[in-house]
């Protein structure tokens, strides 16, 4: 049991990091420039990882249906992004997404238009991802998959402590919260800077 759960961590970590890829590669091609869109300082979006986690845990006995899986992902990726948009909002006062400017959205914080695409990630991940991730991580000596899950969940840790930290201390408008990434991951930047420059 702890094996199987060392190796869904450190599948999640790995989704995690290539839901950032995608991220970055969108912000590429789209916006013609470089954004970090994570929460996290490091190269990673946890609601990739989680996601893909809980589709493979939550669906894979809907194998066999796969419009039913369609559906179902549809709806837990849905659920997973509004839920994730609300706490950040209601922890930090501020939103790493919004898609007021998009039609058929939800207080901006899920739509329409992402929904399928949901759908389609669920078919992979249960499909094809995950399975062939898993037979990767079976090669793997055990004791090499729980040095890695250990170490890697010490870094993820301690990532995630020193963001938040940080980005408490982010003031936005309240009144007028829209996707501040950009400006959060600078803030960020600038902070841990004069944490380093002060220590020397």
């Amino acid at each position: 049991m702890m094996l199987y759960l060392a190796k869904l961590f450190l599948c999640f970590i790995f989704f995690s990091f290539a839901g950032w890829c995608l991220e970055v590669l969108f912000g590429l091609v789209v916006l013609k420039r470089f954004v970090n869109r994570g929460f996290l300082i490091g190269p990673l979006c946890p609601l990739y990882g989680a996601g893909s986690v809980l589709l493979y845990v939550l669906l894979k006995s809907l194998s066999s249906n796969p419009v039913v899986l369609f559906l179902m992902s549809m709806l837990i990726c849905s659920i997973l992004e509004y839920a994730a948009s609300f706490f950040l909002e209601k922890i930090f006062k501020t939103r790493w997404w919004d898609y007021n400017n998009m039609r058929f959205n939800i207080n901006g914080r899920i739509c329409l238009e992402l929904m399928i695409p949901f759908g389609l990630l669920g078919l992979f991940v249960v499909y094809l991802l995950f399975p062939y991730s898993l037979k990767v991580l079976d090669l793997v000596p055990s004791i090499v998959v729980y040095v890695t899950a250990i170490i890697l969940l010490i870094v993820f840790v301690s990532d995630g402590l020193i963001s938040s930290s940080v980005i408490k201390k982010f003031k936005t408008d309240p009144l007028n919260l829209r996707d501040t990434t950009e400006e959060i991951h600078e803030f960020i930047r600038k902070t841990l800077y004069n944490v380093k420059k002060n220590k020397k």
